[in-house]
C-alpha cells in the first residue's frame, strides 16, 4: 500500500464542501471565510443533500460524536442524456481517526455479487442503475459485510468542471498511450479537466483492464485531496460551489461536514489505496468480475480494524 503524505495549509479557518474525496477537501480560505459561511451551507443543505433510507443516521452521529471510524461510499456516476447512468467508480473510503489515515478501496464496476433489493447477482455498478444510492449501499454492505456512513456521488462531467476549477492536477502515470486526442507518457503527467476525464475513462489500452482503471480513478482522487488542501485562492470558492451544487449528491448535511471536519481533520495525513482482488470469468456470454470469499473476509478486516 502506498502513503501519501498530506501537506498542511497554514489557513486557520477551514471550509469543508463534499465532492468526490469531499471529506478531506478542506478549503483554506481564512477570514473571508465567515462571508461566504451562508453560501456554503445553502449549497449543501439545498442543492446537494440527499436523505437515503438504508443509512442509519443516528447511528452515524453517535459515531461521529465519539470520532470513531466512519465509511463513506463515494460513486462515480456516468450520466449522460437520457440515461440514469451506472455507478462507474465504487469506492469505499473509511476515516480512521485513530490511525490518522483514510482508505480508499474500491470495487471494481463489474465485480458480481448480490443486488440487493432485486434478488439476483450482477454486476455491482448495475445497483446504481436499478435503485440509486439507496440499493448502492445496500448492496456494497452486503458485499462486503460493512456499515456504511454517508455516501457521496459525483457526476463523471462534474469531474471535469472541478478539476478546472482548481487549475490543474498532476499525477504519476504507469502506462503509455495516446487515446486520439491526447498522449499519456510515463511519469508525472498534469492534466486539466478534459485530460483527466479521459485518463480515468481509458480501459482499452490498459493491460490491467479495470483494474489499471480504478488505479488511474484512486490517484485522480488523491491529486485533487493534495490540490484542494493547498487551495489558497479565495476567488475559486464560489466557482467550485456552482460546480459542487450541480454535480454532487450526499446524504450528509453541513452540520454533519463541520462535525467531520472536527473530528477527523488529521485523517488527511496519509492516504491508503487498495484494490479489491478477484478474476475475470463469463457467465451466459457476459463477463464479470468474480472475487473469492477469502478476498471479500481480507478486505472487510482491512476496513473494520
Amino acid at each position: 500500500m502506498k502513503h501519501t503524505k498530506k501537506r498542511r495549509s497554514n489557513k486557520k479557518v477551514w471550509i469543508l464542501t463534499p465532492i468526490i474525496i469531499v471529506l478531506v477537501l478542506g478549503l483554506g480560505v481564512g477570514a473571508y471565510g465567515w462571508s461566504i459561511y451562508d453560501s456554503v451551507k445553502k449549497t449543501v443543505d439545498e442543492k446537494m443533500h440527499e436523505p437515503v433510507t438504508s443509512i442509519d443516521k443516528k447511528l452515524t452521529e453517535k459515531k461521529m460524536k465519539a470520532s470513531e471510524q466512519i465509511n463513506v461510499l463515494l460513486l462515480g456516476v456516468d450520466e449522460r442524456a437520457n440515461d440514469s447512468g451506472r455507478s462507474d467508480a465504487l469506492i469505499v473510503m473509511t476515516l480512521k481517526p485513530n490511525k490518522d489515515e483514510i482508505q480508499l478501496v474500491s470495487i471494481p464496476r463489474d465485480t458480481r455479487t448480490m443486488i440487493i433489493g432485486k434478488g439476483f447477482q450482477d454486476k455491482i455498478n448495475h445497483a446504481y442503475a436499478f435503485g440509486g444510492a439507496d440499493m448502492s449501499v445496500n448492496t456494497v454492505e452486503n458485499f462486503l459485510d460493512i456499515e456504511l456512513d454517508y455516501f457521496v456521488r459525483i457526476n463523471m462531467e462534474g469531474l471535469q468542471e472541478l478539476v478546472d476549477a482548481l487549475g490543474t492536477i498532476t499525477v504519476q502515470n504507469d502506462i503509455a498511450w495516446n487515446d486520439g486526442k491526447y498522449n499519456f507518457t510515463i511519469g508525472p503527467e498534469e492534466m486539466d479537466g478534459d485530460k483527466t476525464l479521459h485518463f480515468v475513462r481509458m480501459r482499452k489500452d490498459d493491460p490491467a483492464g479495470d483494474f489499471g482503471r480504478t488505479t488511474r480513478q484512486r490517484k485522480v482522487i488523491e491529486a485533487i485531496v493534495k490540490e484542494g488542501a493547498t487551495l489558497d485562492s479565495v476567488t475559486k470558492i464560489n466557482p467550485l460551489l456552482d460546480i459542487l451544487g450541480n454535480n454532487m449528491t450526499t446524504s450528509m448535511t453541513f452540520d454533519n461536514m463541520k462535525t467531520l471536519f472536527s473530528g477527523y481533520r488529521n485523517t488527511v495525513k496519509n492516504i491508503e489505496s487498495y484494490q479489491v482482488k478477484g478474476s475475470g470469468t463469463t457467465i451466459d456470454g457476459i463477463y464479470y468480475y468474480a472475487v473469492p470469499q477469502e478476498e471479500i473476509t481480507n478486505v472487510n478486516k482491512m476496513i473494520t480494524e
